[in-house]
């Protein structure tokens, strides 16, 4: 009987025990595991809904961007064949992947077609086909002047529908193709029509699959029998059945599971050892499954670089927030988009601007430690303010705007962005998505005033985002008539001299309503527009004829990235040196610090190209940019342009020893040296003693006129002040 006690003690009632024990924790798991892997399948057939769903939003969205232009309106009658491969096919395709093109004319003859090459490329017929029921449809729609559906986001109405274009399924979507401006009138129904077609088969399912992470995905015409994949219905607007989207589904739960086989049966040895260490064990097993649990829906809902929340999750909060809101609430939303981001990564690479995206998160967390905020892009962050009034909301813009023009030290470098910032307040029971609207329309005109700054949302903003298109089009039509864009010239002059040693060509625009609008604002806007090549065409031209004039004396002009990175620049600045007769060392080209260190391989053989035909080249505003000493070093250059700021405090003993650094460092590089901005007799003295070349500013001469610049050089003596300057382009 002891014996058998014994046993029994010894041996089977912990064999029992463990057994139970084993079995229910087996068991609790296993239940765990599938229920998570049932929510995470549902999850991931919503997701790939919402996806399909967006994406075919998405196209008729991206049409827009083209199909509402006058440009598309004119070309299209004209059949330019070159302009429609450039804008509504080779460009629709390279920037936003649609599989194909075509313009049909109000008669449904084919105008232009575009197909992306690929080993499955539909037939025209396919094509035509797929996109002549729509289009039909769209037609009678414009013939009866409907109107349904246009809206602030939605420019224009539309036919879009899922179908099959051959034997593959995609989206055809059909856009009119009107008038951004109103100023071209069309007649009800005889638009010109544009067709987009993405295939949801071969690239959009492998982008589907790496961005989300879906294993085995794949389309199929018929319901697969599988019952380990999940499946959804893809059906066109009538109803009838495309065919399927299926894949291997997300099991977090399983995987789980038998991730802990191994330590379940060491708890249950352990278990069948000393029962008492069974709990801890169990315990430790529980923590360690919610931990993976509450980190997997941490990831969910946040962004993994910085931890904020991620686009989903902030707007899902926002319109959270906004429903439950009372009248007399408060909420607010701030769009916020780092200044010269793109400059940092260019300029130190990729892993330096990860840490920059980080740093910036934490001096938003230490600045708003109770608001909402997200990371929606690579440089751009969102907040949610509440409790706040309008003028509270412009103190905490201004705020932010301060802290993040604070230098951030990486690694040793010394980096400054800034931060342009567009508010709105959730006035008058706006819903979630206009809401963020306002805040992009704000942050919008942020960076338009010069960026660096912040903006909140008014009535009046729609206003100026239409006279911003109406500058477009004037901007245009006084390049078209070579008229209005005026030519000025700043006299930089040695240390010790009062007469000039070389000129600084200026370009201003004298709009005929508006009166001098100052390139600070036309110059971005013609990058933006694609104009900027004219204008610097005139400026090269005018300064050239100017040194043709005045063989004892030489000029500067600009040249912006866009410019700089353009193949053909260094040809067009050779014929037109060419042209005039001028030799190539009497001009100097001015380049940002940014662009001089950028890398980009086009700049950098382009500055190679013409420092070898003679030309001379320098750094415009030195010391604004993201370089060090170490690495201007390095750039083959002839002049550095020291920036006005410097010149300004040089009175401080920092500015005045950033000055004599950089002169010292030009000195030793054997590079001449000219101070910008030079406007007191102070400055100019200490510039001259600390070993300046040139000096340029309101101090020696303002900007002058052509007549002016030839009736100094002719006189000998110093420049009149009677032009307007400014920064110059």
């Amino acid at each position: 009987m002891i014996s058998q006690s014994q046993w029994f003690l010894k041996w089977l009632l912990p064999t029992i025990a463990s057994a139970l024990v084993g079995g229910l924790l087996l068991g609790t798991l296993y239940w765990a595991a599938a229920n998570a892997d049932q929510v995470a399948a549902a999850r991931q057939k919503d997701l790939v809904t919402l996806i399909v769903s967006k994406m075919q939003a998405s196209v008729a969205h991206d049409q827009e961007s083209a199909t509402v232009w006058d440009d598309a309106v004119i070309k299209t009658k004209a059949g330019d064949l070159e302009w429609l491969g450039t804008n509504l096919g080779q460009w629709m395709n390279t920037y936003f992947g649609h599989d194909a093109a075509v313009v049909l004319s109000p008669e449904g003859l084919l105008i232009y077609q575009f197909i992306a090459v690929s080993d499955n490329a539909p037939s025209a017929d396919d094509l035509r086909e797929s996109y002549l029921p729509l289009a039909r449809r769209l037609r009678g729609r414009l013939s009866a002047a409907d109107q349904e559906g246009v809206s602030d986001t939605v420019l224009s109405i539309g036919q879009s529908d899922l179908t099959y274009v051959g034997q593959r399924p995609a989206i055809v979507s059909v856009k009119p193709i009107t008038s951004d401006t109103g100023e071209i009138e069309q007649r009800a129904g005889e638009e010109n029509l544009h067709v987009a077609v993405r295939f949801l088969d071969g690239d959009f399912l492998t982008e589907i699959a790496n961005e989300y992470q879906f294993a085995e995905m794949q389309f199929t015409v018929h319901e697969p029998q599988d019952k380990s994949h999940s499946q959804i219905p893809l059906k066109s607007a009538s109803g009838r059945l495309i065919g399927f989207f299926n894949w291997h589904p997300f099991e977090p739960g399983l995987s789980v599971f038998y991730a802990t086989l191994p330590v379940i049966g060491l708890s249950v040895l352990s278990i069948y050892g000393a029962a008492s260490l069974a709990g801890r064990a169990i315990w430790k097993r529980s923590v360690r499954l919610a931990s993976s649990r509450q980190e997997l829906q941490h990831l969910a809902l946040h962004d993994s670089l910085t931890g904020l929340a991620n686009r989903a999750h902030f707007e899902r909060e926002l319109t959270s927030r906004l429903e439950s809101a009372l009248p007399q609430d408060n909420l607010g939303v701030l769009f916020v988009d780092l200044d010269r981001f793109k400059a940092v990564n260019d300029t130190y690479g990729h892993p330096t601007g990860d840490k920059l995206i980080s740093l910036v998160a934490l001096r938003l967390v230490d600045l708003l430690p109770n608001a909402l905020i997200g990371r929606i892009g690579g440089d751009e962050f969102t907040v949610l303010a509440e409790s706040y009034e309008f003028q509270e909301v412009g103190i905490l813009a201004e705020s932010i705007v301060k802290r993040l023009r604070e230098p951030f030290d990486i690694d040793g470098a010394h980096v400054v962005v800034g931060a342009s910032v567009g508010a709105a307040l959730a006035t008058g029971g706006l819903d979630a998505v206009e809401l963020t609207r306002r805040a992009d329309i704000a942050l919008y005109h942020a960076k338009a005033a010069g960026r660096n700054t912040y903006a909140i949302f008014g009535d009046h903003m729609d206003d100026l985002l239409r006279k911003r298109r109406r500058l477009e089009h004037d901007l245009r039509a006084a390049l078209e008539r070579r008229a209005q864009i005026e030519i000025f010239y700043q006299p930089v002059y040695p240390a010790n001299s009062v007469l000039p040693c070389s000129l600084e060509a200026l370009s201003r625009w004298r709009h005929p309503e508006l009166g001098l609008i100052p390139p600070d604002v036309f110059i971005p806007l013609a990058e933006e527009i694609g104009v900027i090549h004219e204008i610097g065409a005139l400026v090269l031209e005018d300064a050239c004829s100017m040194l043709a004039d005045l063989p004892s004396i030489d000029v500067a002009i600009n040249a912006s990235a866009v410019e700089l990175g353009s193949p053909g620049y260094p040809l067009r600045v050779l014929s037109t040196l060419a042209k005039w007769g001028v030799e190539p060392n009497r001009l100097e080209v001015e380049i940002t610090e940014s662009l001089a260190v950028s890398g980009e391989e086009q700049t950098t053989r382009n500055v190679e190209m013409l420092r070898e035909a003679g030309v001379r080249l320098a750094i415009d505003d030195f010391g604004t940019g993201h370089s060090s000493f170490s690495r201007i070093q390095n750039i083959i250059v002839d002049r550095i342009k020291i920036d006005k700021s410097f010149i300004q405090d040089i009175a401080q003993r920092r500015s005045r020893a950033v000055v004599e650094a950089i002169i010292t460092m030009a000195r030793a590089q054997g590079l001449d040296t000219t101070a910008e901005g030079v406007e007191t007799d102070e400055q100019r003295d200490a510039l001259i003693l600390l070993g300046c070349d040139n000096l340029q500013g309101f101090l020696l001469s303002r900007p002058i006129s052509r007549g002016q610049v030839v009736a100094l050089f002719s006189a000998g003596i110093r420049a009149p002040e009677t032009a307007r300057g400014g920064i110059g382009y």
